[in-house]
């Protein structure tokens, strides 16, 4: 549920962060920009200048709580916009773009939230994207992982030029809310879907700080859709991306549109391989909703007040590309939608990949030298930033599908049993459903049995991922009143794809959400299973044929005696039908 209740933010925030400093009463000024960029502020800050950017701009601007953290921050945002449309509802009806943009996902990257409230006092004094307010809404949460950022330090970022305190990468539950938008396990990132889903951003900007070597380029801009998602949209998605390039280029900015990170790591000669974010990310979510996601990467080792000037000429941008062009890219995504609902039956590509096909680039580096060092014993690079050169390296940027599904026709079914811990999940993301409402004893559907699986050999974000292979058949099913019925006839069908379908790198089997169903529970003993064989090969001359076969041609087999006893226990009644049964089915009915 969003919350406005800023006063309750202010209140909680006084107990919260009594050992911070207390909020200056200036002007419209961050700590930061009083302090030439050398230090930011506490988030008591962050309600403080919400509240006075509200006082200030009473019409252009509402700032509201969206949201609580689990140490029971208040997550806030800041409306701004001079078309009037200062709620969801009225932006709505008014077909006015919005623009989110998002600091502080990881709370030590935090040059989003000083850079946005510099952008936006100076858009507000139009000095600054003339014109962008009266043609969108732009969403500015200024510090996403509030928890992570009161988590104060003077050395989180080790590998980060200033500021001189910031706050840490992970939220007080220790997880990376970037790892998040799929499985939503946060109570952050539930609160922030919640608001996704009541505005409808035509663009959602993540703004970073990259790890990396030392390098001359300044900052990345990676775009989607551009290698994935709806062709028209792709179209959209790369002209944003080149107009965004192109006027920090203009600004004396070196933006790459690739992540900047060498392709094997600490050898620069290695080069860098640009790919297709998966959608645990905010740039490989916002593809599968139709909208574009936009991940900004400053560079780690440029000092504090050249990444804070860097990002907000990157903000501005975006508000004066959306402000040209934002009704036109709107058109653009609501007929992705349309075509989206439309897909049943078509190719949806699960997985991508990067060819091996290379470029030869010039890229801005430094002298370096590579030796053995002394401490870890491995070998090192060490870069000399007073000596500049030039790198001939290759860049690898073919992305192609990998990994394709036809959609179903008519939707996804969930049984009753899965039901409601799939519809809860479902309602996080925005997706319609609908529940069965007779039971239906012989329904015709595809089912999914894993012929492989493979756990996760140690826990990643609280979660044991599994991977299956395995494909879809048809087969007959009963299924009982109160089972889930998930249309593809939607605009999130892409979305619904990404969750549902089991060989998703995201999907929420992926994520061990049904890891259950492939645990085998009931076992038959080994001397039983020496009896049953027995029984089986004297009254089936075809199974004895079968199994000679296998003994025969199958090397493995042969010397495991647990797989010849499960050969044999998988043919008797015992056998539990549902082991390795995805509890998702597929249908063609459109109920």
């Amino acid at each position: 549920m969003i919350r406005f209740a800023v006063s309750l933010a202010l209140a909680t925030l006084a107990a919260s962060a009594s050992a911070a400093p207390a909020a200056s009463p200036s002007p419209l000024t961050t700590v930061s920009e009083r302090s030439g960029f050398q230090s930011t502020g506490r988030y008591a800050e962050v309600a403080d200048l919400c509240a006075r950017f509200q006082k200030a701009y009473p019409k252009q601007v509402r700032c509201f709580e969206f949201g609580r953290t689990p140490e029971n921050r208040p997550m806030l945002a800041l409306a701004v916009t001079r078309t009037g449309a200062l709620t969801a509802d009225q932006a709505k009806k008014k077909g006015v773009p919005v623009l989110l943009i998002q600091g502080g996902i990881h709370a030590g990257e935090i040059d989003g939230k000083d850079a946005g409230f510099l952008a936006l006092r100076e858009v507000l004094e139009n000095r600054a994207a003339p014109g962008a307010l009266e043609k969108q809404v732009l969403l500015f949460v200024p510090v996403f992982n509030v928890d992570g950022h009161e988590r104060f330090g003077r050395y989180n970022r080790p590998n980060q030029r200033g500021p001189v305190e910031m706050g840490w990468r992970t939220t007080a539950q220790n997880y990376n809310l970037n790892r998040d938008y799929v499985k939503a396990d946060t109570p952050e990132m539930q609160a922030m879907l919640a608001l996704v889903n009541a505005w409808d951003p035509l663009a959602y900007v993540d703004l970073h700080v990259t790890d990396g070597a030392k390098f001359q380029p300044d900052i990345s801009i990676q775009v989607e859709p551009v290698h994935g998602g709806d062709a028209p949209l792709r179209e959209a998605g790369s002209a944003l991306q080149q107009g965004v390039l192109a006027d920090l280029k203009a600004q004396g900015s070196d933006p790459k549109p690739y992540y900047i990170s060498f392709a094997k790591e600490d050898d620069p000669m290695s080069g860098f391989v640009d790919s297709m974010p998966t959608p645990r990310f905010s740039h490989g979510y916002f593809v599968m909703r139709n909208r574009f996601g936009v991940l900004v990467e400053t560079h780690s080792w440029k000092d504090y007040p050249t990444r804070v000037r860097i990002t907000r000429n990157t903000i501005v941008s975006l508000l004066s590309q959306v402000g040209q062009h934002g009704k036109e890219w709107a058109k653009t995504a609501q007929e992705a939608d349309a075509r989206a609902a439309a897909m049943g039956g078509a190719d949806f590509t699960l997985t991508y990949r990067t060819t091996f096909n290379a470029k030869t680039i010039d890229f801005p580096g430094y002298a370096y030298t590579r030796g053995h060092s002394e401490i870890s014993g491995a070998l090192m690079t060490q870069y000399d930033e007073t000596k500049p050169q030039v790198w001939t390296v290759p860049l690898r940027d073919e992305i192609v599908p990998e990994l394709k599904v036809a959609a179903p026709q008519g939707g996804y079914l969930v049984p009753l049993a899965e039901a409601a811990r799939v519809a809860a999940k479902l309602k996080q993301h925005g997706i319609t459903y609908k529940l069965l409402g007779a039971d239906e004893m012989s329904a015709e559907v595809e089912t999914f049995r894993a012929t492989r699986t493979t756990f996760g050999a140690k826990s990643f974000e609280g979660h044991q991922a599994l991977a299956v292979e395995g494909e879809w058949a048809r087969e007959r099913r009963s299924l009982a009143r109160g089972a889930l019925f998930v249309p593809i006839a939607q605009p999130k069908a892409r979305l619904v794809m990404t969750m549902l379908e089991p060989r998703g790198p995201d999907s929420l089997l992926a994520w061990g959400a049904f890891n259950n169903w492939f645990e085998r529970k009931e076992y038959m003993e080994d001397y039983v299973a020496e009896d049953v064989a027995r029984e089986q090969l004297e009254t089936s001359p075809a199974l004895r044929e079968e199994f000679r076969k296998k003994l025969d041609t199958d090397a493995d087999f042969n010397k495991n005696p647990q797989a010849r006893l499960e050969f044999f226990a998988r043919r008797h009644s015992s056998w539990d039908e549902r082991y390795n049964l995805y509890p998702v089915m597929r249908t063609a009915v459109k109920y």
